[in-house]
């Protein structure tokens, strides 16, 4: 079995931090996520985006991890906020009724 890969490119400017993040959010690759923006978090920017231009696959523990980390980015005075997110992923977002939980800036969308 391949081990599932997430790698995570932070660019910081003054008001934003920004992830893309490449590859699997999984329960492999969550933890890794939550670390990256755990650290943002301790010194936080008004705006956390997560580019996930990148990602092919997001199972239900990468989903809580969004929402956890979201909460916890609020809670930080943080927006966190999700930026092209794939087709795939808004579907599922939808399904479970997540995505009005979560921040989306799809530059597509209407």
């Amino acid at each position: 079995m391949d081990r599932a890969e997430l790698s995570i490119t932070v660019h910081r400017t003054g008001d934003e931090a920004l992830l893309r993040l490449t590859g699997e959010i999984d329960m492999l690759t969550a933890g890794q996520l939550s670390a990256v923006v755990n650290e943002i978090l301790t010194d936080p920017p008004p705006r956390i985006v997560l580019d996930l231009g990148g990602v092919t696959f997001c199972d239900s523990q990468g989903l809580g991890t969004l929402v956890v980390l979201s909460r916890k980015a609020s809670h930080a005075q943080t927006l966190l906020v999700l930026s092209n997110v794939g087709d795939f992923l808004l579907r599922v977002l939808d399904i479970t009724g997540l995505r009005s939980a979560l921040m989306i800036r799809n530059e597509t969308a209407p």
